[in-house]
């Protein structure tokens, strides 16, 4: 009866182990979600009145963001190398009539004056999050990222990461279902 007991003893290791890379290879075939999505879908801007983000624009607020018309506000810092991917495909839906804000994060006005004379400069307004408190409420997850906003200041839809040529379909149908 003891060579029992001395056995299984043995044995429990194993099997614990035999369980766990069970365990361990489901959670790894299991397919992840490697987007994070903002809990603010559905809801209004975050309150803001953020300082002016360049010399050239005006500053950024809650109020302008609910002035009646769908708009993408763009999350981009001047140190943020996709961000310069970006900039091409906001410059083109800027002259096609999309409105475009944008809030720079932990960034100087210097540095962003120098990113819009070196890369275009689609916004029409910008602000700037020194501390990424804005970034930190919209539920933002890196630069650049980009919010579908409709005319009441609700956020409708977030991009995460670059909008790049094959996006620009889908942004301007994001706009328009932003409008009704």
């Amino acid at each position: 009866m003891t060579f029992g007991k001395r056995s299984l003893i043995l044995w429990v290791p194993l099997i614990a182990y035999v369980i766990f890379l069970g365990v361990a290879s489901l959670g790894l075939n299991r397919e992840q979600q490697t987007v994070v999505q903002s809990r603010m879908i559905g809801k209004p801007v975050p309150p803001m009145d953020l300082p002016a983000g360049a010399s050239s624009r005006p500053t950024l607020s809650t109020k302008a963001m609910a002035d009646g018309q769908p708009r993408l506000l763009n999350i981009f810092a001047s140190w943020c190398v996709p961000c310069i991917a970006e900039a091409p495909v906001l410059l083109q839906l800027a002259q096609r009539g999309v409105p475009i804000d944008g809030v720079a994060i932990r960034d100087a006005r210097a540095d962003v004056d120098d990113f819009l004379t070196r890369h275009g400069n689609p916004y029409q307004r910008i602000g700037l999050d020194e501390r990424s408190a804005l970034q930190f409420y919209m539920g933002s997850s890196g630069v650049p990222e980009t919010f579908v906003v409709d005319g009441k200041g609700i956020i409708r839809y977030q991009h995460i990461g670059v909008i790049g040529p094959q996006d620009v379909d889908m942004i301007l149908t994001k706009l328009r279902e932003a409008q009704s």
